[in-house]
């Protein structure tokens, strides 16, 4: 699925560019914990979620943002895909 790994790999340049500046992409498991590892603060979210809303065009009004959804890559993934389809699947 290599669009899911683009996307994925999307993420992880954000994240670290954004809150892990000292480490590559690549070291950045898809399932660490974000939240609990201290990655990303609430503070943090709200500019991850504006990033999603910009680069795909995710309408955060119309989605369920349950903080689960961003607690790793993997999550962060899958909820762009899900916002992704719903937007989809609306139009």
């Amino acid at each position: 699925m290599p669009h899911a790994q683009a996307q994925a790999q999307a993420i992880k340049e954000f994240l670290v560019e954004e809150f892990l500046p000292d480490t590559p992409a690549g070291e950045l498991d898809d399932h660490h914990d974000l939240l609990e590892g201290g990655v990303i603060d609430s503070l943090g979210l709200l500019k991850v979620i504006a990033w999603l809303e910009d680069r795909y065009g995710i309408n955060t009004d119309d989605v369920d943002l349950d903080p689960e959804s961003f607690h790793s890559v993997a999550a962060i993934e899958a909820f762009v895909a899900e916002a992704t389809r719903a937007r989809a699947e609306a139009a």
